[in-house]
């Protein structure tokens, strides 16, 4: 598996432009990595972090698709692990109920790829093989960060580590939008697809939680980590990020946040904020729908749409990729054209069908359930706040999930570049499956 590695990215290297010594130094760079990453794997997971956010890298297929670092890293990374799970002969990531219900998940979409491509089964157009494949390395791609990094952070103080390099990152991003001076000196630092709907998610949800509820923080960090939160939905609410994709899932996140790690004060915030919105409900309505009515139309006819199309295949769905070149077969407000669900649901159920559907759910429950017992579990300090942020993700993400398809980026609308952020979900989510490992079974909560 190290040497599949090695060959992919001298492949990379001979699409820049063949270089003999551009392919000799990518292959010293591959060795220095594979080495590193073997020796300790964590590194190899503040990379992708750090370099699924910032690292220009992006190499062109032919296509309008390009290979960004997230996407060339990743399998490097799963090659390595696969290969010390199997000189160690260690294989008990198999075991835990949501890692099986992931499996399932990659399993279905697989299957649902091959039946597509079986003429005597086939029962809508298919996109190009290459299209089909890039849809499949969404959905396996995102399964293995999971399992991945639940299964390779050993010890808490990695996981601090990654939380605190995604929030120092999410600092800067946020500061930047506001102050002018800033934005133009680190114009060209965040890559195009990193600040998706669930980098603003999960930096809002992991920041207010410690913020929040991690009470061995020094005052002024906690100050600094609620200037963070408060700076995002201020940049989220006066530059045009729309509710679906900009301030409503951190939101979400936020009164999640309160609501596991403080009952009462959560159903007091969420209560009041439903009273003052019932009170103020058609300026919210009208305001909603004067911003976003075009958008909020044809996404729920796009969902109607693809639904229906889905129907041809219910079990399995179309294959990866796949309904979008049915669309057009199926008017959407009068126009025949190609268009996407911006729903992950409905993707997954197009794409998949009920099976795949049903698996990803088992995924999220099995997910959700287990941060709830976590939190009688998990100590005071960082670890049981990052077990409310986890929550906290975890809610606003399912929320963003039915916006758009910015947790499973669909191949012809977010597209591969939009793994740079929606990576982040699965990765956090994963060491909310490392700390059941790691914190005792009965942990006392101080």
């Amino acid at each position: 598996m190290k040497s599949e590695g090695i060959t992919g990215v001298l492949s990379a290297a001979a699409r820049l432009g063949g270089d003999p010594v551009t392919v000799g130094l990518i292959l010293v760079l591959a060795i220095v990595v594979i080495v590193i990453v073997a020796r300790w794997p964590p590194l190899g997971l503040i990379a992708l972090l750090i370099g699924s956010l910032i690292i220009p890298l992006s190499i062109g297929t032919g296509t309008q698709t390009q290979l960004n670092f997230t996407v060339i890293f990743l399998p490097l990374l799963i090659a390595v692990w696969l290969s010390r799970c199997v000189w160690s002969n260690d294989w008990r990531w198999l075991r835990p109920r949501p890692n099986a219900a992931l499996l399932a998940f990659a399993a279905v979409a697989t299957l649902s790829l091959i039946v597509a491509n079986v003429p005597s089964l086939a029962v809508a157009p298919t996109a190009s093989l290459a299209a089909q494949l890039g849809g499949l390395s969404v959905f396996l791609l995102s399964a293995a960060v999971f399992v991945m990094v639940a299964d390779q952070i050993r010890d808490v103080r990695w996981l601090q580590l990654m939380t605190v390099a995604l929030l120092a990152l999410g600092a800067l991003y946020v500061v930047r939008r506001v102050v002018p001076v800033l934005r133009a000196a680190t114009a060209e630092l965040f890559q195009p697809g990193s600040d998706g709907s669930l980098f603003w998610t999960w930096v809002v949800g992991l920041a207010f939680a410690q913020a929040a509820f991690n009470r061995r923080l020094s005052a002024e960090m906690r100050v600094a980590l609620a200037t963070v939160v408060l700076t995002a939905f201020y940049a989220a609410l006066t530059q045009n990020r729309s509710w679906a994709g900009g301030w409503l899932p951190p939101l979400i996140a936020v009164l999640v946040a309160l609501c596991v790690g403080a009952p009462r004060l959560g159903v007091l915030a969420t209560l009041g904020g439903a009273a003052a919105a019932a009170w103020q409900l058609s300026d919210v309505v009208g305001q909603l729908v004067s911003d976003d009515r075009y958008s909020l139309l044809t996404r729920l006819e796009a969902w109607r749409v693809v639904a229906q199309i889905a129907e041809a295949n219910p079990l399995l769905g179309l294959g990866p990729a796949n309904y979008y070149h049915s669309t057009p077969m199926f008017p959407i407000l009068g126009w025949n054209v190609h268009f996407s669900s911006h729903n992950t649901y409905v993707d997954i159920f197009a794409q998949t069908g009920l099976l795949g559907l049903a698996c990803f759910l088992w995924f999220v429950w099995e997910v959700g359930r287990l941060g709830w017992r976590l939190l009688e579990r998990a100590p005071v300090g960082f670890t049981h706040a990052y077990v409310v942020g986890a929550l906290a993700g975890l809610g606003g993400t399912l929320v963003a999930a039915m916006m758009g398809d910015w947790l499973l980026p669909f191949v012809y609308n977010v597209g591969l570049k939009g793994l740079r952020s929606s990576v982040l979900a699965w990765f956090f989510l994963g060491g909310l499956m490392a700390l059941d490992r790691l914190i005792p079974p009965q942990s006392p909560p101080s």
